[in-house]
């Protein structure tokens, strides 16, 4: 069991289970292969997955693998037809890897997909004031990324310049946040400019404003990926900085994915932001 959820609500919380089975049947439609955005005549792919229903709420799912490899349906993913079930709108994306397009492209594919739910709200009945992200891994990065810096710097691509691209809250599972000192971290370097000050840019813990939305961190001691004083660094600046959090620190997880247990604990921190 993880130790506790340390929250900016004023008060600490014990972990609780909530159940993630829907209440009633639902029509779940799943579309595979929807075009999210194009970049430079290609399209960004998506898988998405929605109920009847009005008002739902939306997340969006990214993928880890170092930025470097990895896709939206790989092993335990966010399950877009269960959380559809649950009464959301899901989608999981794919996005421009660095082998081929170098950072900060990730971070942008991200950010146009976020525009792409905004543009489509009315299409799908989303409730676009309760947009969430969650991401494990290098995924965990890019949601908690969203969750600081926002647009940052970056050019808008891959479409729906005129929509939103702000979000309600974050969930990143064995994410890292400061770039410049994990050991892969190198792999984030755009073709151009100073590649240290680019880390830091990217790098969410140095990115946190008073205006940074709820995150969720969930990590485990025993993560060979990302070091656990990652999550222990960024949620005390969280702490700091007085913004809505949550810490769930396990002891023998390893390097998290988007497991039951998440799931579980993801639904929960959310229901508790909207209480």
């Amino acid at each position: 069991m993880p130790r506790l959820i340390l929250c900016a609500f004023g008060f600490i919380v014990a972990v609780t289970s909530v159940s993630v089975a829907s209440e009633k049947e639902l029509q779940v439609t799943v579309e595979k292969n929807v075009i999210y955005g194009q970049v430079d005549g290609s399209a960004l792919l998506a898988d998405i997955g929605y109920p009847t229903g009005n008002e739902l709420p939306a997340i969006i799912y990214v993928h880890g693998g170092r930025w470097r490899g990895g896709s939206r349906d790989y092993r335990e993913s966010l399950d877009v037809a269960q959380w559809a079930e649950l009464g959301y709108f899901a989608m999981t994306i794919d996005y421009r890897l660095v082998g081929s397009t170098p950072a900060p492209a990730a971070y942008q594919d991200l950010l146009t997909a976020v525009r792409w739910v905004h543009a489509h709200a009315a299409e799908y009945n989303i409730d676009a004031n309760s947009l969430y992200l969650i991401g494990d891994s290098s995924g965990g990065h890019l949601v908690a990324l969203a969750a600081t810096l926002g647009e940052g710097p970056f050019e808008r691509t891959g479409g729906w310049d005129e929509a939103r691209s702000d979000i309600r809250a974050a969930i990143s599972v064995a994410g890292p946040y400061e770039l410049n000192t994990l050991s892969w971290g190198d792999l984030w370097t755009p073709i151009e400019g100073d590649a240290l000050e680019a880390r830091r840019l990217a790098s969410p813990i140095h990115q946190i404003t008073v205006e940074t939305k709820p995150i969720l961190i969930i990590h485990s001691d025993d993560d060979r990926s990302v070091p656990i004083q990652q999550a222990i660094d960024m949620e005390a600046a969280l702490k700091a900085s007085g913004v809505t959090r949550g810490f769930l620190h396990y002891a023998d997880r390893g390097h998290m994915r988007i497991t039951a247990e998440v799931v579980t604990e993801t639904l929960a921190f959310i229901d508790r932001l909207n209480r």
